[in-house]
């Protein structure tokens, strides 16, 4: 009976090592709570077909969006935690809708394994190229004499270029009037034409206007100068603290994930992310490389989520 009893374990031992061995053995979802076309939607689509290769199964984007992006990760988190469906997403439904909309679904501190950062990109405040602040200096003696009088347009409300700016006006005791379009193709249009004073954008959605010379980037909310934009001054250096912001695209999974399969798809991740063909590719675009581990993700995702939970209180923003 002991013999049975061993031979009975090592059977299921090895059923389950076969089991973990064999993921992925049929298609994974990547699901991006976006509609195509946009920043998360590319990185989505860089990955999985690096993690075809990679992996030998079929990775397939299914685009979910709506409700500022809670709608595609509610999806998600209620599928099954066997790492078929994967959530691809910017930060905003991880710790920005939460706070916006009172049922997003989901629980971003408890309902997800968090696998990693994959990239992240600052954003540039802009200004029409014949604009009359030609400095950020400009831009906050203008702010000061003219409460409320200068409009920053984002591509929504709660979105990262709107909370940038608000934290730009909470740093510095000013304060403006926030115009949101319904996309950042549409404050391109209008910033360009001078409808509106200026914006913060991702450096990589304003790199194309900023070397045909139709938008000026005054500063960048980065640590340090981009190799992209070496000329511009970070807003740290301009003696402006507290306005370090990074956008950024990261994968996850429904809570559960199996501890051999997270490990697997992590290093998959890392090795497509750093892949020759991929990383000059992303550089190139204005994102930076993160690939950090699971337990960096937790520990930074949980740390955003508090500092944008005091932002949207401090500014008293909804998402209407």
């Amino acid at each position: 009976m002991k013999t049975l009893l061993i031979a009975c374990g090592l059977g299921l031992a090895l059923v389950a090592g076969a089991q973990a061995q064999a993921w992925p053995n049929k298609p994974v979802t990547l699901v991006v709570p976006f509609p195509p076309g946009g920043s998360t939607d590319m990185i989505a689509r860089t990955l999985g077909a690096k993690l075809q290769e990679k992996l030998g199964a079929t990775f397939v984007v299914d685009n979910k969006p709506g409700a500022g992006g809670t709608l595609g990760a509610a999806a998600a988190r209620r599928a099954a935690p066997d790492g078929y469906t994967l959530l691809v997403s910017s930060l905003g439904p991880f710790v920005i809708g939460p706070h916006l909309i009172k049922t997003p679904g989901y629980d971003p501190l408890k309902n997800f394994d968090y696998v990693t950062v994959a990239v992240q990109t600052p954003n540039v405040l802009a200004v029409p190229a014949n604009s009359p602040y030609k400095s950020v200096a400009d831009v906050l003696a203008f702010l000061k004499a003219h409460p409320g009088k200068m409009s920053f347009a984002s591509a929504g409300n709660g979105t990262s270029d709107h909370l940038t700016a608000e934290l730009f006006w909470q740093q510095t005791g000013t304060a403006a009037t926030h115009v949101p379009y319904k996309g950042g193709a549409l404050v391109i249009n209008d910033l360009i034409g001078g409808q509106v004073d200026a914006t913060f954008m991702n450096i990589n959605t304003g790199l194309p206007n900023f070397k045909a010379g139709k938008l000026k980037p005054l500063a960048i909310t980065s640590t340090q100068r981009s190799p992209l934009l070496p000329d511009v001054p970070t807003l740290e250096e301009l003696g402006i603290k507290g306005v370090v912001v990074n956008a950024w695209q990261a994968v996850a999974a429904p809570k559960g994930l199996p501890a051999d399969v997270k490990a697997r798809l992590h290093g998959a991740l890392v090795a497509a992310l750093n892949d020759a063909q991929v990383k000059p590719r992303l550089q190139e675009l204005g994102f930076e490389i993160v690939a950090n581990t699971p337990e960096q993700f937790t520990a930074f995702q949980a740390a955003e989520f508090l500092r944008w939970k005091k932002v949207i209180e401090t500014g008293k923003i909804t998402a209407d």
